[in-house]
């Protein structure tokens, strides 16, 4: 088990976006490199690791291991079979909180090693030194952590009544209380301890390997786009940014390039996911896990009956959302039918400017600042202290996402800025994960981490307070009009778009139970599910088909996509709230962050009045998706 430093491993895989990729601008993009130098995106920031390590070569990478090996070693011949023994003493609850104290410890210096090897692995996962030293260090983790293994799994062979006493009678213990309620969850799951062993030491050779095959496979694909000034090789971030071009020959080109690509890859794609699902599924049958995603629902420390809702409630919403939206869309472009190369474009006769970093900065901390100058305060540490890593570079890992590292530390943010508005709600998004993870910190290495589905929460908040801090100074129906647009295809891309990457997922791998599968069949899966909720007013023409190779949350983190519109539904109920509320929203939403993974959904969501049991909620939530598109439609006769 030892799921702390597995949480560590899979946040360095999180993207955070809509869409994927990773290129740089080097001689091959000399161009771009000259556009950006006029548009207000030269000398983006890039992140100072320092905090965590001096570089790959530091000596005190090894003289913290060295010291953490041994510290471990005597960790084991402290308590390795000494749990039962120990708890029945009069002060048994004193001395396992003090063993905690120690494994928390380990865990933070663990978590500091490999949080700095994934970072410069994402600065560049191309580069054959960086992946070695990410490598290496993934394998001395696991090592090392082998030898802590026992603690969780004999933790939760203890009766829950001798646990209980101890808690009641030892104050420092009781601290520790909600992960220790946590890891309970787990038990109903747990193996015996070779057979953990064995999971966890293969890791390194099962899932982390096809994982990493995966990223640098895909940071290393070129795409031949036909423009009409000759053929670019771009590689996928360039090629993606080309969908939200305003010029439609350049999407349609762009498109082509990804798809022609992706089916000369499919073999590699269909096999690692292939392989990525039967892994999965040995694993859930030795665990005895019912459902394909039991195991994220657990880690996540939701029912599977509140995901359940919250995908038949986004179902039943879809002609409601996509397929109307579409159609209008559609309409604004003089079509019947979009295609879907159109789905991100631009609207047509508004004028679009790349937006540069600064003017990006002062308008997410415009936003942040208006809701509460802490959390402007706290968001602005990023970019004074270098904790954003935002230019596009050759072999950077894709998309975006925020890192928590360690609570010894502080998180960072990946970017891939274009200076495109998407960005800057992405950034916006980014920062919103950051600021949760500085506060949630105080909680110490253990409970620190939030579970997927409330680690959206503050990233979708953030998203929001600065689309409603733009729309409030928008001038004119048409600047009006494009904002809106653009938050409500923001949404759709978090909401529908995410429940259907679910569906997806969900029949792969029940399919996979019956026999692998050929890219052809993937490939009908994924138009099976892309059709439904794209609706009838988006064309998905030849080659789209393929598009599920290079989404980075299939493989990574399995069923990891409902989080999205868990967090996006959520937040929309809690923005009505806080829309209606007096001052106090702000602290009881900050003391929300702050909680991090010491406290359950229901229990966080309580002071707001809000119950994701409840029937009702996530209509509210799809509701406030529906309010934008009907105040779009009313913008028509303007």
């Amino acid at each position: 088990m030892v799921h702390q430093l597995s949480m560590f491993r899979s946040m360095i895989s999180s993207r955070n976006s809509s869409h994927v990729g990773s290129p740089h601008m080097d001689a091959v993009y000399s161009s771009e490199a000259g556009a950006a130098q006029e548009s207000g995106l030269a000398g983006l920031p890039e992140w100072n690791l320092a905090d965590l390590y001096a570089g790959m070569d530091d000596l005190a990478i090894d003289s913290d291991f060295s010291k953490m090996e041994e510290e471990a070693k005597s960790f084991a011949k402290d308590y390795q079979g000494e749990l039962v023994t120990m708890l029945g003493k009069a002060d048994g609850g004193d001395q396992l909180a003090n063993a905690l104290k120690r494994y928390e410890a380990m865990q933070d210096g663990l978590g500091r090693i490999i949080s700095f090897a994934g970072l410069v692995y994402s600065g560049n996962t191309t580069d054959p030194e960086r992946a070695k030293f990410y490598g290496d260090v993934q394998e001395r983790i696991t090592n090392l952590s082998t030898i802590l293994l026992f603690f969780e799994l004999e933790l939760n062979r203890i009766s829950d009544d001798v646990l209980e006493g101890c808690i009641k009678a030892s104050k420092a213990l009781a601290y520790y209380a909600p992960w220790i309620e946590d890891l309970r969850k787990e038990k109903p799951y747990q193996l015996e301890d070779k057979i953990e062993q064995l999971f966890h030491e293969k890791s390194v050779t099962g899932a982390a390997a096809w994982n990493r095959l995966f990223d640098e496979t895909m940071a290393g694909l070129r795409f031949k786009v036909e423009l009409a000034d000759g053929v670019q090789e771009l590689a996928i971030e360039q090629t993606l940014n080309l969908l939200t071009d305003e010029d439609e020959a350049k999407r349609k080109a762009a498109s082509d390039a990804l798809a022609t690509t992706f089916k000369k890859n499919l073999g590699t794609f269909g096999l690692i996911s292939n392989v990525l699902a039967k892994d999965k599924a040995i694993s859930d049958q030795w665990r005895g896990f019912e459902d394909v995603a039991d195991g994220r629902h657990l880690a996540n420390r939701v029912e599977r009956e509140v995901v359940d809702a919250l995908v038949d409630a986004v179902q039943k919403a879809y002609p409601n959302l996509s397929h109307r939206y579409y159609k209008l869309k559609a309409k604004w472009f003089g079509k019947d039918v979009l295609e879907h190369w159109d789905r991100n474009a631009p609207l047509p006769k508004v004028e679009s400017k790349v937006i540069g970093w600064d003017e990006a900065k002062a308008i997410v901390q415009d936003a942040y600042g208006g809701f509460s100058p802490k959390m402007a305060e706290i968001s602005g540490q990023f970019f004074d202290k270098g904790w954003i890593d935002a230019p596009v570079r050759e072999g950077k890992s894709p998309g975006a996402f925020a890192h928590p590292t360690v609570p010894s530390a502080h998180p960072y943010v990946l970017l891939n800025y274009l200076g495109k508005p998407r960005d800057v709600m992405t950034l916006a998004h980014e920062l919103g994960h950051g600021v949760h993870q500085v506060l949630a910190a105080e909680q110490g290495a253990l409970m620190a981490p939030t579970p997927l589905t409330l680690a959206e929460t503050a990233s979708v908040f953030g998203e929001m307070l600065t689309f409603r801090s733009l729309l409030s100074k928008a001038e004119g129906v048409e600047q009006r009009r494009a904002l809106l647009a653009g938050k409500v295809e923001d949404m759709l891309n978090t909401v529908v778009r995410q429940i259907a990457f679910y569906l997806f997922e969900r029949k792969l791998h029940i399919a996979r139970q019956d026999g692998e599968l050929t890219a052809d069949q993937i490939c009908e899966l994924w138009m099976s599910v892309q059709a439904e909720s794209l609706g009838p007013h988006v064309r998905l023409s030849e080659g789209y088909e393929t598009f599920w190779a290079y989404i980075p949350h299939f493989i990574h983190s399995p069923f990891y996509v409902y989080a999205y519109a868990f967090g996006d539904c959520l937040v929309n109920s809690l923005y009505s709230v806080y829309q209606n509320s007096d001052e106090s929203f702000v602290e009881k939403y900050f003391e929300m962050l702050s909680a991090g993974g010491s406290k359950h959904h229901s229990e966080l969501l309580a002071p707001f009045g809000l119950d994701a049991k409840d029937p009702d909620f996530w209509s509210k939530g799809l509701s406030v998706i529906e309010g934008l598109i009907a105040e779009l439609e009313a913008l028509e006769g303007q």
